[in-house]
């Protein structure tokens, strides 16, 4: 079975919503491929207080529902498929999802970047409850505690320092004597009166998923296997993202951690492949960017569909 869409969206987060919203009222009649990971990011984030319009903030989970209800009001239609290969070679593009066949006369990509975790037993259940991948995002809400940053590359080290504006003490936990981090960023944090480290540890697992709040780690040093309880009242992970690009590798153009590049903001090397938010953005990584981008994505669709004919 087959079937050719003006534009198909590739993920359903901040990006993928905005440029469906934008696509819808263009009347384009979009078709949103939700992915594996329905809502993106704010699919795991509580409370977001940094998303312009709510100045009470609102939970992330409904944010993107939001998102979701007002592009469907503009005729947007969302399926729940995951994108397994695409054939970038000629257009309409041929995209796989599972036995079904969909032919796109453009495609936005807004498939985002996943967080690395740790794989902890109570890792999960503790993200948005001091379990954390974004200090952005969510280093205000532990103003005046104590914060574990996990990881030893420039990732770690910038969230670190970003976290001293609010905690009263970081502590950078890594498995290794050695780090990633670039000279200058490692003696920048070092020399951080409010950051500690930690090395030849290993994070366990985490306290307490009973009481929906991150109270404490447990701790591992890998040199002499002793097992500790480290006092702490939110774990950020600084050990990067995993950009949902792989389908696309050899096709368009990445950076060396897998990122899509992009010129003129959201334009790939193919003519009317467009790519948005986190899977080309490894920078700011923020809702609100990432809207934008999907603003973007959809207007020069249109201007492309305009130029070659529908």
């Amino acid at each position: 079975m087959s079937e050719t869409r003006n534009v198909v969206i590739i993920g359903s987060g901040c990006s993928g919503h905005t440029a469906a919203l934008y696509a819808a009222r263009a009347n384009l009649k979009p078709l949103l491929i939700e992915g594996h990971e329905p809502g993106g990011q704010l699919s795991l984030t509580t409370l977001v207080e940094n998303f312009p319009g709510f100045p009470e903030g609102i939970m992330g989970p409904q944010l993107v529902e939001n998102m979701r209800k007002q592009a469907e009001r503009f005729g947007a239609e969302y399926r729940t498929a995951h994108l397994t290969s695409a054939d970038l070679s000629q257009r309409p593009f041929l995209l796989h999802l599972g036995k079904h066949q969909v032919h796109a006369q453009t495609l936005i990509i807004a498939s985002g970047a996943s967080a690395r975790w740790l794989g902890l037993p109570n890792e999960q259940k503790l993200i948005g409850h001091g379990v954390s991948s974004c200090a952005t995002c969510d280093g205000f809400f532990f103003s005046g505690k104590e914060i574990v940053v996990i990881g030893g590359g420039d990732s770690a080290m910038e969230e670190a320092l970003f976290l001293t504006r609010f905690a009263t003490k970081v502590t950078v936990i890594h498995r290794s004597e050695s780090f990633r981090a670039s000279k200058v960023m490692l003696d920048r944090a070092r020399q951080h009166e409010k950051i500690k480290f930690l090395t030849n540890t290993v994070v366990d697992d985490i306290y307490d998923p009973i009481r929906q709040e991150v109270t404490g780690l447990k701790l591992r040093n890998l040199k002499s296997g002793e097992v500790s309880d480290f006092p702490a009242s939110a774990m950020f992970l600084g050990i990067g993202h995993e950009p949902n690009a792989k389908m696309f590798h050899g096709q368009l153009e990445t950076d060396a951690d897998g990122y899509l590049k992009t010129h003129d903001y959201v334009f790939t090397r193919v003519p009317g492949v467009f790519a948005c938010g986190d899977v080309q953005d490894r920078r700011y990584r923020q809702a609100i960017t990432a809207a934008g981008s999907g603003c973007m994505a959809a207007i020069e669709v249109e201007k492309f569909l305009e130029e070659h004919g529908k």
